[in-house]
């Protein structure tokens, strides 16, 4: 590894509600956590057995938290005040255990401080409602209130590998915020950062109890998690499949399901196109192309596609990708080398049904190039499901009705992007695009951490994520009425 200083490493285990004095872990309880870059060990975590799992939930449902809205504030301010004074240290850990360049790791972390900002200012605000009882000629001089309550059980929170820092937070600070007990089990391709936040939000001031972190095999625990009768909620990112079998799994359980998308970026003749190509790029390499966000899919006007099929070969060009912690690299590897060899795999057999590779698909190991094909159809594997890395498709249309087509053509209904300057357009495009957002020159993955966010299909359920959607959703309503 290059870059200086050894990484940060979290206190381990950090895991107050589990930890049994005394304890020792034996070698197939281990999991080992691997540099994607080198394969060098990056850190172990315990193999969480039933037993851990029953008693994390149980400590989660005796809890009864005590926490005002201040406390709650003060801690997620202060958590917030800890990321910033260690933003450096917790980068060089998420590139450590994910490969993803010193870059983006970077923004993760400023991302994660804006959502202990706003968790912790709306922890302060009423989110009561008052009703007046006298609007109709059958009502009476009463008021009605209502009053946002934690759950009674558990908050089960399953997050993935892509953003092992802001995929937690993004479930833990609402649910701090709600005054909610969260066993949290990340990614087990990711999950030093996990720990490294809980020891954070504990130095805050939270109470052990409040959070537990559960690291082992989903095949072992998952199914303990899902159907405990000491939960009441579970929230999950990730993969359709597994979130679908969650769905079928939880039952008579809340859930909110955060799954897959394939999300195009649509480019029409009147477009800015150099302001498209850039647009493009960056939608599709940021974060090694490992976002539910990502531009998966580059939707062209005819006319106008030469032009942008060379400005985007020229801004991939120029994307410095290798050691992820050589600061100057714009990205770094993927998850590990079965997924770049997958990668590989859908884009060969791309170029082998007629589309036409114009730069990259070079692999080695975890690390595998920006890539870009033209000519491809929207038939093909590549674009028919959810390439999860650095590999910009793109499919030249010659209609607006076709591009509508082939945009809504998947299973998946998350994000969209527009390049336009047709308010015409643009409203009809809103209307039409089956996704749960579009952005109008912009990336499919902007937004801000407080805005509502969740796709449909099979994407989603249409409940929301954001950390004011889930402050809402971490939350029972109880109604109270008072003579007036």
């Amino acid at each position: 590894m290059s870059g200086g200083a050894a990484p940060f490493l979290p206190r381990q285990p950090i895991n107050e509600a589990l930890r049994i004095a005394g304890e020792k872990i034996s070698r197939d309880r281990i999991i080992e956590i691997r540099h994607p870059y080198d394969g060098t060990l990056a850190g172990t975590v315990p193999k969480a057995t039933l037993d851990d799992v029953r008693r994390a939930l149980r400590t989660a449902r005796d809890f009864k938290s005590t926490l005002t809205r201040h406390d709650r504030y003060r801690i997620l301010m202060r958590a917030g005040a800890l990321i910033a004074s260690r933003r450096d240290e917790l980068a060089r850990l998420i590139t450590l255990e994910s490969g993803l360049s010193l870059k983006d790791s970077q923004y993760e972390v400023g991302r994660a401080m804006d959502v202990l900002l706003f968790a912790a200012n709306l922890a302060l605000v009423d989110d009561g409602e008052v009703f007046s009882c006298d609007l109709t000629a059958h009502g009476k001089n009463r008021k009605v209130y209502t009053l946002k309550e934690p759950l009674q059980g558990a908050i089960v929170a399953i997050t993935p590998f892509n953003h092992p820092l802001n995929q937690v937070i993004h479930k833990v600070a609402p649910a701090v915020a709600t005054n909610n007990r969260v066993v949290l089990k990340p990614s087990e391709k990711t999950p030093l950062t996990a720990y490294a936040l809980a020891d954070i939000l504990y130095e805050a001031g939270l109470p052990p109890a409040m959070l537990s972190v559960l690291t082992g095999d989903p095949a072992e625990i998952a199914d303990e998690l899902l159907t405990s009768a000491d939960v009441d909620l579970v929230t999950f990112t990730g993969g359709v499949a597994t979130g679908k079998y969650i769905a079928g799994k939880a039952v008579y359980k809340r859930q909110i399901l955060e799954l897959g998308g394939n999300d195009p970026i649509i480019v029409l003749e009147d477009a800015d196109i150099e302001e498209a190509a850039s647009l493009a790029a960056g939608g599709s390499y940021k974060n090694s192309g490992q976002r539910c966000t990502a531009v998966k899919r580059i939707l062209v006007q005819e006319t106008v596609a030469d032009r942008f099929v060379e400005l985007l070969v020229e801004k991939t060009r120029a994307v410095r990708y290798g050691d992820p912690f050589d600061p100057t690299m714009d990205m770094g590897t993927v998850i590990d080398e079965a997924s770049a060899r997958r990668f590989e795999t859908v884009v060969n057999e791309a170029v082998g049904q007629g589309a036409k590779l114009l730069i990259g698909n070079v692999r080695r190991g975890a690390l595998y190039s920006p890539t870009v094909l033209d000519d491809v159809v929207p038939s093909m594997t590549v674009v028919r499901q959810e390439t999860f890395g650095p590999v910009s498709p793109v499919i030249r249309f010659k209609t607006v009705d076709e591009a509508i087509s082939i945009a809504n053509g998947t299973p998946y209904g998350l994000s969209s992007s527009l390049c336009t300057n047709r308010i015409d357009l643009i409203t009809r495009f809103i209307q039409e695009l089956q996704v749960g957002s579009v952005n109008v020159r912009e990336v499919p993955g902007y937004r801000l951490e407080m805005t509502p966010f969740g796709g449909i299909k099979d994407s989603g359920l249409g409940y929301k994520e954001g950390v004011k959607e889930a402050m809402r959703s971490f939350c029972n309503t109880k109604t109270y009425s008072l003579p007036w």
